[in-house]
């Protein structure tokens, strides 16, 4: 049996001193809500009816199926775990290890500054770690990490890996989210881009006879070129498929109305 983070001994006592059930049934209740990725649950336990079926939205069965005091415990048992579960792993992280049980540095794969994640895993030899303090999520495949902004979302685990290789499908409190759908802030994508050419700048040539070029002529014109220079960097992230259509088409607007 998995142990338990701090954040998850603390939701069992405390769950089965608010719905007057042992721990042990709570504990295997935090179990099946967690398989489900904290959205349903299948359990079997004898002080919740034996066998039985949740999921978020309102259905419930249990095994005495017209007792309707059980059916509102069970429902309300299973929301409240639902929502402690989005609130920080039940279990401890693990060790993440790679192919042949090889530990991954000590089990530490992502970068120092992200401090400690509430879980971790390793799954088709891709490791992950949750860090909902600071909305962040760290991928290891390949040997290549990667570190996304989760914004809103409240990852409570892998669901599957998708078959391009460096996508991953998590489940939050929205349902399955992809990292495609998540902003990358750390990645060989980043690393690897080349930067733009610097400009050189141009041989000074004479002023022609007229009115002279104002100071603010020339800073609308440096403006202009550097729009110009981040459309073209918007265009390349969305290549590689690090924006999507619709965050490039987003930010190049609000780049072409400073025009």
């Amino acid at each position: 049996m998995q142990q338990l983070s701090d954040h998850g001994q603390s939701v069992m006592i405390n769950t089965a001193q608010q719905f007057g059930l042992s721990q042990d049934a709570v504990r295997s209740m935090m179990d099946a809500i967690s398989a489900g990725g904290g959205n349903q649950a299948q359990f079997s336990h004898p002080e919740i009816g034996g066998m039985g079926q949740w999921q978020a939205g309102g259905m419930v069965m249990v095994g005495d199926m017209f007792n309707s005091g059980l059916q509102a415990l069970v429902s309300n048992l299973c929301q409240s775990l639902s929502q402690s579960y989005f609130n920080g792993s039940f279990y401890a992280p693990q060790p993440v290890r790679g192919a042949g049980g090889m530990s991954l540095g000590g089990g530490q794969w992502w970068p120092a500054d992200l401090g400690q994640p509430s879980s971790t895993g390793m799954q088709n030899n891709m490791g992950y770690a949750v860090f909902p303090q600071s909305a962040r999520l760290a991928t290891l495949i390949d040997g290549n990490v990667r570190v996304f902004d989760t914004g809103q979302h409240m990852i409570g685990g892998v669901s599957q890996q998708q078959g391009s290789g460096t996508s991953v499908i998590f489940t939050s409190q929205f349902g399955n989210v992809s990292t495609l759908d998540l902003q990358i802030i750390a990645g060989p994508e980043l690393e690897n881009q080349t930067p733009a050419p610097a400009t050189q700048p141009a041989a000074p040539v004479a002023a022609p006879e007229g009115p002279q070029q104002t100071s603010a002529s020339a800073d609308a014109d440096a403006d202009q070129s550097q729009i110009f220079d981040a459309l073209t960097q918007l265009g390349n992230l969305r290549d590689q498929g690090i924006l999507t259509d619709a965050e490039f088409s987003a930010k190049k607007a609000e780049l072409l109305s400073r025009l």
